[in-house]
């Protein structure tokens, strides 16, 4: 192809970038600008489908800048997805195909969203991941596919992304090609005044093959491509670019990077690249023609369905349609005690024995999150991950093999280092990715760790986060009945498990069941009082009801198992199970405010806990029979 037509692509790309952001009055046309001739060559590359954009053996680009939406939308539109002109001229306006930044499931062509920078690397570390156990089981000749993925300074600059290419480093994801975009322009000026570090060297000590290229160089593009596809390790390559480039008068300028260039500097610009200055989001007929010979995903697609041994398509079937109901739980007897981190461990690896495609792993906690499965080998080859002290690239890259069309994927960690993993989990809710978080060590149980360890706000915080649905068992048995619930949702779920052992207790229930969030556990004829619990105070609830019962108090006891599932009841349900001529209670051994939609009173933690085995700290915040019975006496007088 000739440099001038690959010029006119690349002109295309950024001034169609450049009048979305201009239309808007708002967006990113720095980014895009600079990145318009890597994205033409890399589209030459690319083996994509536009009409079927879940091909299992396509290419996976990830666009970890997401403020370069005006780069994606434009590529999406001419690789021939379902975002059209109009769609375009609608850039960030409400209800349209192109928001601010790309999310996946809203507009075609999405694999998934980044959202914050560092998160696509992350996400991209992940495809290769799922890539590569993929490859090992149904074999090379099936799955061959590349990953890449586009990335900036900013993205860098994250601790997440050095997590993740850490690991892909370890792992030698040879599958993964990092394109990093250097302008050397952060939104405050040059990245000098605050990044100095050598990223060639950076990248080189973890495993990465490094590549250098002038970014808008077509032939040093496209051999750097070809070098990291036929490379034996991930690849970097280092772009160096001009941020804005094409501007007439604004390119190499931080001004570029986060509002329009006005009128007046694209009329100019465009003029200056032989351009109409007075037409906009425009496609010239030659420029859609030569990306559409670029993109050949339906003719690659059919010979690879093609080469496909009958076995292969069973296998494919199973993984991507797993039978859940295959699955032989565990059983658990009435009065015997166990944690329900210990139950979790027997309950994961029933999971894994009955699906084929169901791993993962723990940030260097499994012995303690009780995930191993058993038997089951170690990635890439097995199916046991090891993610290493990296939470919160662990739930990106989590996030993306769960997108990748064949596996379900969970990863753990201690309740209280959720907090290193916060960002990813909302990403999983806001894209509906149906990720299993395992968190263990769940409340001022954790004893002598201290209140460094101890979870107290992370209940609330969790079950504040949209689309997120927080399982914290009251004992074995309801940790059965949560996966049950859990496993055939389209949403992300966490188990929030005990380290002590909890009473496992008996299975009747008076009203409703784990899959309405909350139920009624015990009834009283007469009851004048409910109280509400999760987890290990369920059990506390029961006693303190007997104890109240002495006095002539007679209490319903409310099991929560996931306070999300429970205020997406009707109020019929809700004044089933919580009398509405009762006074309302709610205990729990972390912070709890959320349940004064239902409560009239929580007992709950108003501090951060203290070093001290855990039964000495359940007795000191007053999580006992005598002392709950008190408080709820004092209350009702």
């Amino acid at each position: 192809m000739s440099k001038q037509l690959l010029q006119k692509q690349a002109d295309t790309i950024r001034f169609l970038a450049a009048d979305m952001v201009q239309k808007a009055n708002s967006g990113h046309p720095g980014a895009p600008m600079g990145m318009a001739d890597i994205a033409t060559v890399l589209s030459s590359h690319l083996n994509l489908n536009p009409s079927n954009d879940k091909w299992l053996n396509r290419d996976r680009l990830v666009f970890s800048g997401g403020h370069a939406t005006g780069l994606v939308y434009s590529l999406l539109h001419l690789w021939g997805f379902d975002v059209s002109i109009a769609d375009m001229k609608e850039f960030r306006q409400h209800n349209s195909k192109t928001p601010g930044h790309p999310e996946y499931g809203h507009t075609h062509g999405i694999e998934i969203t980044t959202g914050p920078l560092g998160q696509g690397i992350a996400n991209a570390v992940g495809f290769a991941m799922a890539s590569k156990y993929a490859k090992n089981i149904l074999g090379k000749d099936v799955i061959n596919h590349n990953v890449y993925c586009l990335c900036g300074d900013g993205d860098l600059q994250e601790g997440i992304s050095y997590e993740a290419c850490a690991t892909a480093g370890h792992l030698n994801l040879d599958n993964l090609v990092v394109i990093y975009d250097s302008n050397e322009i952060t939104i405050e000026g040059d990245t000098s005044i605050a990044w100095s570090e050598n990223v060639k060297k950076r990248f080189q000590a973890i495993n990465f093959e490094v590549l250098e290229v002038d970014g808008h160089n077509f032939d040093q593009i496209d051999k750097a491509i070809i070098s990291a596809k036929a490379s034996d390790k991930p690849t970097l390559i280092i772009a160096n670019t001009a941020i804005g480039k094409g501007a007439a008068t604004m390119e190499g300028s931080h001004h570029t990077h986060g509002a329009p260039l006005g009128e007046d500097e694209i009329r100019a610009s465009k003029e200056k690249a032989g351009f109409n200055p007075d037409e906009t989001f425009v496609v010239p007929y030659d420029i859609k023609g030569a990306f559409d010979k670029l993109v050949k995903g339906a003719e690659a697609e059919n010979t690879w369905a093609e080469s496909l041994s009958s076995e292969t398509k069973t296998k494919i079937e199973e993984l991507q349609n797993p039978n859940f109901d295959a699955i032989s739980f565990p059983e658990f007897e009435a009065g015997t005690k166990v944690a329900t981190r210990s139950s979790n461990h027997k309950i994961l690896n029933a999971i894994a024995d009955a699906i084929p495609g169901f791993l993962g792993g723990s940030a260097d906690l499994a012995p303690s999150n009780k995930t191993d499965l058993k038997d089951k080998g170690d990635f890439p080859n097995g199916r046991n991950i090891h993610f290493g002290i990296k939470e919160h690239a662990m739930a990106a890259m989590t996030n993306a093999m769960n997108l990748y069309g064949l596996f379900k994927v969970f990863s753990a960690t201690f309740f209280v280092f959720s907090d290193y993993l916060k960002p990813s989990a909302r990403i999983a809710a806001l894209a509906s990715i149906p990720q299993h978080f395992v968190w263990t060590h769940d409340s001022i149980g954790v004893g002598e760790d201290g209140p460094t360890h101890q979870p107290i706000e992370h209940l609330s915080q969790f079950r504040a986060l949209p689309n997120f649905y927080t399982f914290r068992p009251a004992d074995a048995t309801e940790n059965v009945d949560s996966w049950k619930v859990a496993l055939k949702m389209s949403a992300p779920t966490a188990f929030v498990c005990s380290r002590q052992d909890l009473e496992v207790l008996k299975p009747e229930k008076a009203y409703g069941n784990v899959s309405n969030g909350g139920y009624l556990l015990k009834e009283r004829e007469g009851a004048t009082v409910t109280i509400m619990a999760s987890g290990s105070e369920v059990s506390l609830a029961l006693k303190t009801a007997c104890e109240l019962e002495k006095d002539g108090i007679k209490a319903n006891i409310v099991s929560v198992p996931c306070f999300d599932l429970l205020i997406e009841q009707d109020k019929e349900y809700i004044s089933k199970i919580i009398k509405p001529d009762t006074k309302v209670f709610a205990v729990e051994a972390a912070r709890g405010m959320e349940y004064y939609k239902f409560v009239d009173e929580v007992f709950g933690m108003d501090t951060f806990g203290a070093s001290a085995p855990a039964g000495e700290l359940f007795k000191e915040f007053g999580f006992t029979v005598e002392a709950l019975s008190e408080k709820i006496k004092t209350n009702l007088s």
